[in-house]
């Protein structure tokens, strides 16, 4: 299974191209866009999201809501492209407006005008922006849908705003309780706290990030390798949560807090009543690479949205002159976008990995293998 995406920000609008799903997957366009609505959504996001209501078109790979095996093309127009058609026509575009020079740090500006030769950072920002990932939320949507459809479910939560944390573990049937609260944060108090936090940042012209938990239930232990480096579990997860737009950290399970425990508390102890099973999730349900049929339980670190309205030092790259970053419209915190987000990058990562070793050309195929697994 492959995805490729396509699009800039200001385009015409966003594709993803999902080659690799079998027959007779039913697709639900809804819930597709029930997501892209999420992630447009949370306390702190900026003017953007109330141009744009995303919804998505599908192109092609399916009929009467059935995939036929081919790629399926997925297709978000971008709204505010009317306003932006004279910058960002393909044909006739007028470079001279919205000329972007003022490169901003935290973001792909400098290194990209560098990298590819530019001369404005409009045409490294437009592919570099985190509307980009529209997309992979309606492919990683779909990703959803083909594993439902074997009993694997995901859902998540922010588990912290800018150094406001909450420490609880919850149950996987609480998670999306989340996705109702203002910040999918699911302790009232520290949400409210944080709240707070957002609107004084804003005052000041700052950001902020966070901590987001995704988890993964009813997948069977096997998928992944202990065999070869590029095919373990932990590995996939991590890079598709690190290929989410300022994403800076990983962690699996324990993550850096088994580094601070002895061994005797860290590892989950095996025991066997009619089948294997383990009285802690230590590992975050993976295990050599493998999972292990508990939880899988990952955390991403989301750093500050670098775009600050008061504008950090930087330089002009015509000029060479010291000046303040431009000034793009921006949100304060986007971690309500980032955990609907990494939802759907690790499913669409997890679809990967599971497509790799059951095969199958039709759903049925899939779900029969699935089910012959211990």
């Amino acid at each position: 299974m492959k995805l490729t995406t396509a699009g800039e920000s200001h385009g015409k609008g966003l594709i993803a191209v999902i080659e690799g799903l079998p027959a007779n997957l039913k697709l639900d366009i809804e819930e597709i866009n029930y997501y892209l609505s999420l992630r447009q959504g949370g306390y702190g996001r900026g003017a953007r999201q109330k141009i744009e209501r995303d919804t998505v078109e599908i192109l092609s790979g399916v009929r009467n809501s059935l995939t036929l095996g081919s790629p399926v093309t997925l297709l978000i127009k971008n709204n505010d492209y009317a306003n932006w058609s004279e910058v960002m026509s393909a044909e006739k575009a007028d470079t001279s407006l919205r000329r972007l020079t003022k490169v901003r740090p935290g973001h792909a500006d400098l290194a990209g005008v560098l990298k590819y030769g530019h001369d404005d950072a409009r045409n490294v920002l437009e592919r570099a922006s985190a509307r980009e990932t529209a997309a992979r939320v309606a492919a990683g949507t779909v990703a959803k849908q083909y594993l439902k459809e074997i009993g694997v479910e995901i859902s998540g939560f922010v588990k912290a705003v800018c150094g406001v944390t909450d420490e609880k573990d919850y149950p996987f049937e609480a998670l999306d309780n989340a996705k109702k609260s203002r910040l999918f944060m699911l302790n009232k108090e520290k949400e409210e706290k944080a709240v707070a936090l957002l609107d004084e940042l804003k005052e000041n012209g700052d950001t902020a990030g966070g901590v987001l938990e995704i988890r993964v239930k009813g997948l069977k232990s096997g998928f992944g390798s202990c065999m070869t480096y590029d095919q373990k579990l932990d590995a996939r997860l991590a890079f598709a949560a690190m290929s989410v737009q300022a994403v800076k950290g990983v962690e699996i399970g324990l993550g850096f807090k088994a580094t601070e425990m002895r061994g005797s508390k860290v590892h989950d102890e095996i025991y066997y009543d009619g089948g294997y099973y383990r009285k802690t999730n230590n590992a975050g349900g993976i295990e050599g690479g493998m999972s292990n049929g508990e939880e899988i339980v990952l955390r991403a670190a989301m750093k500050p949205i670098p775009t600050l309205m008061c504008g950090l030092n930087t330089v002009d790259i015509i000029t060479h002159e010291s000046v303040k970053a431009a000034s793009e419209r921006s949100d304060v915190c986007a971690v309500c976008a980032a955990e609907v987000i990494l939802e759907s990058a690790v499913a669409f990562a997890l679809a990967q990995t599971v497509a790799e070793r059951l095969g199958g050309d039709d759903m049925r195929e899939v779900k029969e293998r699935y089910a012959l697994l211990r």
